[in-house]
């Protein structure tokens, strides 16, 4: 358990946990911004491996939420979850002739942030209907429904020559 800027926000610390980073993300970018229950229906049908350890560490959060601010497991959300790369360990296998094969073991630290939404102020809730952003997912939505800025610029190869005189065999 740690405390940290927000004290609206309990966390839950998973560190040197034996998997890659990239393979961890893939489950927790799935997870991020949602209700409790809700993560734990996804965590338990997801095939990953990934998902026991994502799973032990949003039970260990909500159980901190619980216990220290004595909120309802129904009104926590999932308001930050991030992987960082953690430690590598690197041997040696022996093959043959002589030589060696190195092996990485790639480490991750885990953490897990839950915010309960009932203790929120109803001005701040208010604010921030009005304003069209989710402040869970990072997402603000006036701006996303921009068009691209490279919507304007030419990619399609169609009629565009490749080469200078026309072809390849014109290369000296």
């Amino acid at each position: 358990m740690r405390r940290k800027k927000n004290p609206e926000e309990m966390y839950a610390l998973g560190q040197h946990i034996s998997m890659s980073a990239h393979k961890a993300r893939r489950v927790i970018d799935q997870i991020r911004g949602r209700s409790y229950e809700e993560t734990l229906m996804i965590l338990e049908l997801m095939p990953y491996r990934a998902c026991y350890s994502i799973l032990k560490l949003v039970y260990s959060a909500a159980a901190n939420a619980s216990y220290n601010m004595g909120s309802n497991e129904t009104n926590l959300i999932i308001s930050k979850a991030e992987v960082n790369e953690g430690t590598t360990v690197k041997k040696l296998k022996p093959r043959a002739q002589g030589r060696s094969y190195p092996i990485k073991r790639t480490t991750c630290h885990i953490t897990i942030g839950v915010t309960d939404i009932s203790l929120e102020d109803e001005s701040k809730s208010a604010y921030l209907k009005y304003e069209y952003k989710d402040k869970y997912r990072n997402i603000d939505y006036l701006t996303s429904l921009k068009k691209p800025r490279w919507t304007n610029t030419y990619t399609d190869m169609k009629n565009k020559n490749v080469y200078s005189s026309g072809g390849v065999w014109d290369k000296k």
